[in-house]
């Protein structure tokens, strides 16, 4: 399951917004090990939407997950790689307290390997994007869309 860096707490009741690194291959392919995120804390949360959240039985450990569904008793989370596991099909649903904020932004660091031309330009057009609502339910996948999230 991702966990985050604890700098996402430090500073988070001054600014809206904070920045946190993913470490963990639970929300491949949407989010890698590394990948840092801009979260924005309190922000409003819908189905689909990647979130920052405490874990419900380590609340010292933060974690990074879709919110499915909104249920009795609060959000349904999933990570996006079905096979990683650490989501609410362990742990239930997540009380609203326990969700800190909305995931909008990831920027994917420069990695050891791209150092031709072609690749550091294919890092610079992919290295920083928006992180958008997605399916809600793992149910409604299919191969097609993962290969089409790529």
């Amino acid at each position: 399951m991702p966990e985050l860096s604890q700098e996402t707490e430090r500073g988070r009741s001054a600014v809206p917004f904070g920045l946190a690194e993913v470490t963990g291959p639970s929300m491949v392919p949407t989010l890698y090990h590394g990948d840092q995120l801009v979260v924005q804390y309190g922000a409003r949360i819908r189905a689909g939407d990647v979130v920052v959240l405490r874990h419900p039985f380590q609340q010292d450990l933060l974690v990074v997950k879709r919110a499915s569904e909104r249920r009795e008793g609060g959000w349904w989370v999933l990570g996006d790689n079905a096979y990683a596991g650490g989501d609410s099909t362990d742990y239930g649903t997540v009380p609203d307290e326990l969700i800190l904020g909305r995931v909008r932004f990831r920027f994917r660091p420069l990695g050891p390997a791209q150092r031709s031309p072609f690749a550091l330009v294919r890092w610079a057009l992919s290295a920083a994007r928006p992180v958008r609502a997605g399916r809600a339910a793992r149910s409604e996948r299919s191969a097609s869309w993962r290969l089409r999230a790529r």
